[in-house]
């Protein structure tokens, strides 16, 4: 990491780990990297505003998800840098990674409720995939974050 980039702060952030009736979760191909890497739902949080709220709001401007059930807020937070090559322009470079606060929820409605054509749109596509296969499409950077998720959830639903 440039010296220039060290002294950023971490973005506080939330993501989502939405699970189907089958335990199916929830992933999506970003629109600015179009290669096959699929990530969960994730964001920033607003001014005054709390983790759980942040989720939701996020996982509806992502996703058009409303019809979830809070299942659990997974423990303590996860953190990962950004590659070099991403450093000083995600996030308009005022930050050098993103600290979240992960949560698990199910997802209550029908498949047509999903709709990633939104406001600003994010993705390019989804899919439901089994929580086993989450670490074979994450982007690399992020890896260590999906692989401690896959644990969390993984003791919680088996």
């Amino acid at each position: 990491m440039e010296e220039k980039f060290k002294n950023l702060p971490l973005r506080n952030g939330v993501g989502i780990v939405v699970l189907n009736k089958e335990n199916k979760v929830f992933v999506a191909k970003r629109i600015d990297n179009p290669k096959n890497f699929w990530q969960m739902p994730q964001g920033g949080i607003d001014k005054g505003e709390d983790f759980l709220n942040a989720a939701y709001r996020e996982l509806y401007e992502e996703t058009s998800i409303r019809n979830v059930r809070l299942i659990k807020e997974l423990d303590g937070t996860i953190t990962y840098e950004l590659p070099n090559h991403l450093l000083g322009i995600i996030w308009k470079g005022k930050y050098r990674g993103q600290k979240q606060k992960w949560f698990l929820m199910r997802f209550e409605g029908e498949d047509e409720e999903i709709n990633i054509k939104t406001k600003n749109p994010e993705f390019l596509d989804w899919k439901w995939i089994e929580i086993d296969k989450i670490t074979d499409v994450v982007v690399d950077f992020k890896l260590h974050v999906y692989k401690e998720l896959k644990e969390k959830v993984q003791k919680l639903i088996n």
